[in-house]
């Protein structure tokens, strides 16, 4: 019994969408253990680097706004002046984070830092205002306290809170990666 032209065809195409996906789990995969090492080995290097992944999105942000500013017949009067001051406002900041992008990165990572703090301050407080529906008043309790304490603390060291998730995300991406790796050698027909 022959196969017909189309189970050829159908078969292709399925080696072909197979083939395809592999190589995208690979290479996600690749590229997520690649940095999470990194992130892991050269934490201060590869921050600057998402500095100034940082700063060269303001400088598109900052080129945008302003031709969105001088090219648009649609907008008019004030609409115009602030995409021009947004524009404007956009490439200082990318030319000041460029100036120095040690201090850009340590201000990011401040900055994180106290919206974490923040983020987990309002949870706990949140946590707290619901005790009374709480199925385990104890736990809630506990997870709240617990929540203001870990967010007062790291308000007040807001670096090290950063570095704190700056690892945790490096070994999230190394753990990530070596499985998304392990799938795309396993991807495929059973």
């Amino acid at each position: 019994m022959s196969t017909s032209s189309y189970d050829q065809d159908l078969a292709q195409a399925e080696k072909l969408v197979t083939n395809g996906i592999r190589s995208m789990l690979g290479i996600s995969g690749l590229l997520a253990l690649v940095v999470g090492i990194l992130m892991l080995v050269w934490p201060a290097k590869s921050a600057i680097v998402v500095a100034a992944i940082i700063a060269i999105y303001a400088v598109i942000a900052g080129l945008v706004n302003l031709g969105i500013g001088i090219f648009s017949r649609k907008i008019a009067g004030w609409s115009r002046f602030g995409y021009l001051l947004l524009g404007v406002v956009f490439l200082v900041t990318a030319g000041i984070a460029f100036a120095n992008l040690k201090a850009t990165m340590i201000a990011l990572a401040a900055l994180l830092g106290i919206i974490i703090g923040v983020m987990w301050i309002i949870e706990g407080i949140v946590s707290l205002s619901t005790i009374g529906n709480a199925s385990s008043k104890a736990w809630t309790a506990v997870f709240a306290i617990l929540s203001i304490i870990a967010g007062v603390l790291v308000i007040m060291s807001p670096i090290w809170g950063a570095a704190i998730v700056w690892l945790l995300i490096g070994i999230s991406l190394v753990i990530l990666g070596i499985t998304q790796l392990i799938r795309a050698f396993r991807f495929g027909p059973a």
